[in-house]
C-alpha cells in the first residue's frame, strides 16, 4: 500500500461546536484535539476568535458579517475535512441558517459534518465570563452580545448536546469522542 492509499483511508470531518460565549466550546475542542492527536489523528482547531483576527479581520457583528464569518470558517473546515483532517470549529454561529449553509456545503462535497450544541445556560456563561463580555454588556460598554441582547438560535436537533455545566471538560470531550467513534470518525 502506498502512502497515498493510506491517506485515502483517513476520514476527515468537521465538528462544529456552537453555543453562547463562555459556554466551553473552545475548551472542549482543545481537550478533544489533544486526545485525538494522541491517537495519531490529524486535527485542527479553528478557534473562532483566531479566525476573526486573521481570516475575518474587518468584519463586525451584524447579522450579515456574522454569516460571512461562519461561511468562511465553514469553507476552511470543509477543505481540511475533505483532506483527512478532523476540523474542530468552536464558533458561536448564532443563526441556524448560517449553520445550515455550512452543513449543506459539506453534504454537497460528501464531507462528514457534525453539529454539537454546547448548551450552557446564559447565567452560567455570565459567571464564567472568560472574556469579560457579560460584564461589559451589563455595564453598557458593549451591545449585541449573543444570547443577551442579540439572538442565539439554538440547534433544534444537533448530533450531540453537551451540558457543560453538568460535567467536566474531560467528560464533555469523552462524550464527543464517543460520538466520533460511533460514526467511524475517531
Amino acid at each position: 500500500m502506498t502512502s497515498n492509499d493510506q491517506e485515502k483511508d483517513v476520514t476527515g470531518a468537521t465538528i462544529w461546536l456552537t453555543g453562547l460565549p463562555s459556554a466551553g466550546k473552545t475548551t472542549i475542542a482543545y481537550e478533544l484535539a489533544g486526545r485525538l492527536k494522541a491517537e495519531g489523528r490529524r486535527v485542527q482547531v479553528l478557534d473562532g476568535d483566531e479566525i476573526r483576527e486573521f481570516l475575518s479581520a474587518g468584519l463586525g457583528f451584524s447579522r450579515e458579517d456574522r454569516h460571512t464569518n461562519v461561511q468562511r470558517i465553514g469553507y476552511v473546515a470543509e477543505l481540511l475535512a475533505r483532506n483527512g483532517v478532523l476540523a474542530l470549529a468552536p464558533v458561536i454561529a448564532p443563526y441556524a441558517d448560517s449553520r445550515d449553509a455550512v452543513r449543506k456545503r459539506h453534504q454537497s462535497e460528501g464531507t462528514a459534518y457534525l453539529e454539537v450544541h454546547v448548551a450552557t445556560p446564559v447565567d452560567v456563561c455570565s459567571v464564567r465570563d472568560v472574556k469579560g463580555l457579560y460584564a461589559k454588556q451589563a455595564a453598557g460598554e458593549i451591545s449585541g452580545l449573543t444570547g443577551v441582547d442579540d439572538p442565539y438560535e439554538a440547534p433544534e436537533s444537533p448530533d450531540l448536546r453537551i451540558e457543560s455545566h453538568q460535567q467536566t471538560v474531560q467528560e464533555s470531550a469523552a462524550a464527543l469522542h464517543a460520538l466520533l467513534t460511533e460514526r467511524g470518525l475517531a
